[in-house]
């Protein structure tokens, strides 16, 4: 039975309405957005591709139990898997993830927009394997930009993580609102799918922090894309949703897991977010030590033969980074290292690099990284954190100083924006490429890293073309 008779059903709440009528009826005319999209595309599956390098993310891939390829089912590039859509949104998502190499939004709460890819791309390979006129990438490229625009414009002035719940939430709105349409469903579904999302048991951040940091960050992401392509598919169904699942009194997400307080919104929906998104271009590190490295990277010549006389270091940063990543002690894990602004300092001052290979137990094991570690403190510049809430700013500022044991310093050296920013386009996106270039010579032959990067390097063609058959392009 219905938990309310017809005639007394709430309406929706305004949000859900809202999520429902810009996954379903606005149009995205922006250029920039959609050429941004597709270096997000090129950049999202080169991250996935490098992530199958590391047997800790190899192992979880695949379908649930051992079994035959599902016929018709969505592939996972850089993979002969080919699953059903819900698996397979957990495998992309996760290999898209694994890395924490993919592109970053930071505000009030922070995420990684192009985690809904891994929603959004098996469900449109399953769709073009299915269907006598398949979709096209640019349907793909549609979602992805609406998809980043629900996640992070939610995200512009709601802190999830300080009430303890982690962004992948967002990741599961977001996948379930764009993907619901693509299945078919209509806009009372998309509206009930949406509100499954939010009745969903959300995950907490404790995986991301001491003394809890591990691997469950580097799959929540994939585990959250797949929730919200099952909960589109019962949706589909015809299944009934849960119009006040935000503002319920007592039960609803506000009450229960937002401490009452509802959401604010600082802009509509348009295409914002997928045009200012960050890129992790040079560093597979948390985006808020991303211009830390830089100077790192830049000290690197001046400190590496005298990194015994180093007395102490000082970083001047933002609140964010102060909250996240300044970490003192062991560090446990890999998961834990990229989460540690001095370990992705340290490492870049004595070897002039900072690699996903960083992380692992091997590089980690050298004495004189923690050694350094110890000597690095955080400061909190006010203006950096005005800086980095300032809508037309958004800069992620870090500047180092370091100090020897005779008294010497050397000159401060600060970074505002990263490489991957907005205001460093026609700088970072010739390294992007490059950086996708590498990541296709990881798995597949040269001559099909030609094909994939002239069909990618070609926005009318790359658009026009199939999903099944770009994907087809991925398979080793």
């Amino acid at each position: 039975m219905p938990a309310f008779p017809p005639n007394v059903r709430p309406k929706p709440d305004k949000v859900l309405t809202l999520i429902a009528d810009y996954a379903t009826k606005f149009d995205i005319k922006s250029r920039p957005a959609y050429e941004t999209a597709r270096y997000c595309l090129m950049d999202t599956l080169g991250c996935g591709l490098e992530a199958l390098e590391y047997p800790a993310c190899t192992k979880l891939l695949g379908p649930i139990v051992p079994g035959p390829i599902v016929p018709n089912g969505a592939k996972v590039p850089g993979t002969r898997y080919q699953l059903d859509p819900v698996q397979a949104a957990f495998n992309i998502g996760a290999m898209i993830r694994w890395l924490d190499f993919n592109d970053t939004w930071l505000a009030a709460e922070w995420g990684h927009p192009s985690d809904n890819l891994g929603a959004i791309l098996a469900v449109a390979d399953w769709l073009s394997r299915n269907k006598k006129q398949p979709l096209l990438v640019r349907d793909v490229l549609t979602a992805m930009i609406k998809a980043h625009e629900i996640q992070g414009v939610i995200a512009l002035e709601n802190s999830f993580n300080r009430v303890g719940l982690d962004h992948v939430v967002l990741v599961k709105v977001a996948s379930a609102a764009v993907v619901a349409p693509l299945l078919g469903c209509t806009y009372e579904q998309v509206v009930n799918a949406v509100s499954q999302a939010w009745v969903d048991g959300q995950s907490l951040r404790t995986y991301r922090h001491a003394p809890n940091t591990g691997s469950r960050k580097s799959w929540a992401a994939g585990d959250a894309a797949s929730r919200a392509v099952r909960l589109a598919l019962i949706s589909r169904t015809g299944e009934m949703g849960y119009p006040s699942a935000l503002t319920a009194r007592t039960w609803g997400f506000y009450d229960v897991l937002f401490k009452g307080q509802p959401f604010k919104f600082q802009r509509p929906f348009g295409s914002y977010v997928m045009e200012n998104v960050l890129f992790k271009i040079s560093y597979p590190a948390e985006f808020h030590a991303q211009t830390a490295v830089e100077c790192a990277m830049q000290l690197h010549p001046l400190v590496k033969d005298r990194i015994r006389d180093i007395k102490r270091i000082r970083i001047r940063t933002h609140e964010a980074a102060i909250r996240i990543i300044d970490k003192k002690g062991p560090l446990a894990n890999p998961a834990d290292r990229d989460h540690c602004i001095q370990y992705m300092v340290a490492v870049p001052l004595i070897f002039g690099r900072l690699t996903a290979a960083d992380y692992e137990d091997e590089v980690a094991a050298d004495p004189g990284i923690d050694a350094l570690r110890k000597k690095i403190t955080c400061v909190e510049d006010k203006r950096f954190t005005r800086d980095y809430h300032d809508p037309k700013k958004r800069s992620i500022a870090n500047a180092l100083t370091v100090e020897f044991k005779d008294g010497s310093k050397l000159k401060e050296v600060l970074c505002e924006y990263p490489i991957g920013h907005r205001r460093r386009r026609k700088e970072g996106m010739p390294i992007l490429v490059e950086k996708f270039k590498t990541n296709l010579a990881r798995r597949f032959p040269p001559e099909q890293q030609k094909t994939i990067l002239e069909l990618c390097a070609d926005p009318g063609r790359l658009e026009k073309t199939p999903v099944n058959e770009f994907v087809d392009l991925f398979v080793p």
